[in-house]
């Protein structure tokens, strides 16, 4: 059961609720303004949260760590026992063939292995080595089976140097722009909806007090002059503080910060991918010089 003082505070809400109904509906002619470098603000605090839930919506994407794996393929629980290096590290020690099978087929030693398109690409250039080896000609140096296992290393490192980027942009960018977006840009929505609610509490005081005294201010009483200065207060109060909590958010450098962090992290792994295959590509010509010479 309501008291005299919860029927005082459910009032004014009431009050506001009725004047928000009538303006949807288009009953209500005058509507307090808000001013215009707010409404500035607001805009801009508008295109700041589409720009952070467009950009994560695609950047996200880093967290998962299979997002560039190819969908097409099957590997079994064997393929992803081991890394690349340690199969190749068991392998040569292998002395005849069914010792390197069973180096493919050993017991993992740790977690499986990720997938990555790197890695599915080391994985896969490693078991063609090894088939090469195993076939008929097993008894001779294979450049092509050489050159595959080379390139396997190769894109394993570069599989590892992706984890890493992925890490570093989950750290240093989604952690920033995703609390740009759920608290920074909250806490303005939150201050943004005090402001209409003290602006539809002053107009749906204005339209009470017009009710009962015309549109002539100086027919109000003592009280009902305090009661439209209060609201008229509060709405420039409320305006102030929602402008001063937005400006906060706009000028922060957090997000663009977290957009070097993501360009650092990416520009990082890039160099080290190309820096991992330019070691591997004179490689990869020697075995084709000596097969030519040994052809010729």
């Amino acid at each position: 059961m309501l008291t005299i003082d919860d029927s005082a505070s459910v009032q004014p809400f009431a009050q506001r609720n009725l004047h928000y109904v009538k303006e949807q509906f288009g009953q209500i002619e005058e509507k307090t303004e808000l001013p215009q470098d707010y409404i500035a603000l607001e805009k801009r605090i508008e295109a700041l949260k589409a720009v952070h839930t467009k950009l994560l919506a695609v950047t996200s994407q880093y967290t998962h760590e299979a997002y560039d794996y190819p969908p097409n393929i099957r590997e079994s629980f064997t393929d992803l026992s081991r890394t690349v290096g340690e199969k190749v590290k068991l392998l040569s020690t292998a002395s005849s063939a069914a010792e390197a099978q069973q180096a493919f087929t050993a017991p993992p030693s740790t977690k499986p292995q990720p997938k990555t398109f790197n890695h599915a690409i080391a994985r896969a250039s490693l078991a063609g080595s090894q088939q090469l080896v195993m076939s008929e000609d097993a008894g001779t140096q294979d450049p092509l089976a050489q050159a595959l296992e080379r390139y396997a290393i190769a894109q394993e490192k570069v599989g590892e140097a992706r984890l890493d980027q992925d890490h570093k942009i989950q750290q240093r960018f989604l952690t920033g722009w995703s609390t740009t977006l759920n608290t920074n840009l909250g806490y303005a929505a939150k201050a943004r909806k005090a402001v209409e609610s003290a602006r539809l509490n002053l107009d749906a005081t204005k339209a009470r007090l017009r009710a009962k005294v015309g549109d002539n201010e100086a027919n109000m009483n003592d009280a009902q002059r305090a009661e439209l200065e209060k609201a008229e207060d509060d709405f420039v109060n409320q305006t102030e503080e929602a402008a001063g909590v937005m400006r906060n958010v706009l000028d922060t450098p957090e997000p663009l910060k977290n957009l070097a962090e993501l360009i650092a992290a990416q520009l990082e792994f890039h160099k080290r991918s190309q820096e991992i295959l330019t070691e591997l590509a004179p490689e990869i010509d020697n075995l084709q010089v000596e097969q030519e010479v040994s052809d010729a």
